[in-house]
């Protein structure tokens, strides 16, 4: 309807690469946008490419371990996020016998504290309209934890396991809660810092962050007889 208010989405852990493409992406389908990242380094990035299809862009600077910061940064938007997409992660790769408490720690605030941090503030507006979307970014470790993964895997089984609890609580509240696998290494910067360039091929064997942006955008769109709980994605060449 002409004049209507665009929906918003909410990405907790904005950055480039992943967070950039949902934003395009969400912006080009008549969204406004809402980053929340301990950096506001891509800010202005984000923000050309929300204005370019006419949508709004603000961004929130908070340490996502910090509640007290969080409900701070988050109050004054809160009550009008259509949708989230906690996208926030820690990764540490390291034997066990390496990984001391407060990296566990720092791993799990990230990435599964974080999440229910965002989830509070934003879903007593969405359960009060009756409708909304809560999209956990999750990974395999989630589901299979691997050598020198500890504190990696045992965020994300957490975070899998607060998904599956918040969809059975607020589903038949009109709440679609959704836990989306990504198997495999994401086309971005973040990735290229830590193992190194893509391989020279058509396609390099690493996830589109734009084609999973896509699929997200699919997840807020799904009518609610066919809501999809868990979407499990994976390049071609990944082994699982």
């Amino acid at each position: 309807m002409t004049g209507s208010p665009r929906p918003t989405l909410l990405i907790s852990g904005i950055a480039e690469g992943l967070g950039l493409e949902l934003a395009r992406t969400f912006a080009e389908a008549g969204h406004d946008i809402v980053g929340l990242s301990r950096s506001d380094r891509v800010t202005a990035e984000i923000g050309a490419a929300v204005e370019e299809f006419g949508g709004a862009y603000t961004h929130l600077s908070c340490d996502l371990t910090d509640p007290t910061a969080v409900a701070a940064a988050l109050s004054p938007v809160a009550g009008r996020i259509d949708h989230v997409v906690h996208n926030a992660h820690a990764l540490l790769i390291r034997p066990f016998a390496e990984t001391t408490p407060a990296d566990f720690e720092r791993i799990w605030r990230t990435g599964c504290f974080g999440a229910m941090q965002v989830t509070s503030a934003v879903l007593p507006a969405m359960l009060a309209r009756g409708t909304g979307t809560i999209i956990f970014s999750g990974a395999t470790a989630g589901i299979r934890g691997g050598a020198r993964f500890s504190a990696f895997a045992s965020a994300k089984f957490a975070l899998r396991g607060l998904a599956q609890s918040l969809a059975r609580e607020v589903g038949p509240q009109g709440i679609h809660v959704a836990h989306v696998i990504l198997d495999g290494l994401i086309d971005e910067l973040q990735t290229e810092e830590r193992f190194g360039p893509p391989a020279e091929t058509e396609p390099s064997g690493r996830m589109d962050p734009g084609a999973i942006a896509r699929s997200y955008l699919h997840l807020v769109r799904q009518p609610a007889s066919t809501w999809t709980h868990e979407l499990d994605m994976r390049p071609f060449s990944e082994k699982f």
